[in-house]
């Protein structure tokens, strides 16, 4: 069985890492979606707050299960034996840093994969930072998270 990390800060969890979650989920045995404990990024969530939302939203897919981290993502994946890191690609624009960020985990790991995943058309404009920002000024954001995370997001802003 092969295992996948999906390793992100997911501040929150929006329906674009929920479909790349379930993506990755389709082609591989397990799924650890990673949860960064950013020590470096602000964050609007505790680690904490992040696992547990992430946790509640994909709790439907079996073969997946959220950790949190706070090494480098080739030290969990040697940890978890895991041989594949799964990356989101929203636009042309993601993919440079993505592609030196693979280079960089190989050296590091060198039997690691990286497998670029592109959520649907209709997710693939969705951020975090977005989403942050949107439901900042009280603007809806329904469309892009679920339904847990929206509750979260407005207890945040009260």
């Amino acid at each position: 069985m092969v295992t996948a990390i999906y390793p992100g800060t997911f501040d929150p969890v929006t329906n674009g890492h929920v479909d790349i979650a379930k993506r990755a989920a389709s082609m591989f045995g397990k799924v650890l979606v990673a949860v960064a404990d950013s020590k470096s990024k602000q964050t609007m969530f505790s680690t904490d707050e992040r696992v547990a939302l992430a946790a509640n939203v994909l709790s439907n897919i079996k073969n997946i299960e959220v950790i949190s981290f706070n090494s480098l993502i080739t030290d969990l994946a040697r940890d978890k034996d895991a041989t594949v890191i799964i990356r989101g690609i929203r636009a042309v624009s993601d993919f440079d840093y993505e592609f030196q960020m693979a280079g960089m985990n190989r050296q590091l790991l060198p039997n690691i994969e990286t497998v670029f995943l592109t959520p649907a058309e209709n997710l693939s404009f969705i951020s975090s930072s977005l989403v942050r920002e949107i439901s900042s000024f009280s603007g809806d954001v329904s469309k892009f998270v679920d339904e847990t995370v929206l509750l979260a997001l407005k207890e945040k802003h009260q």
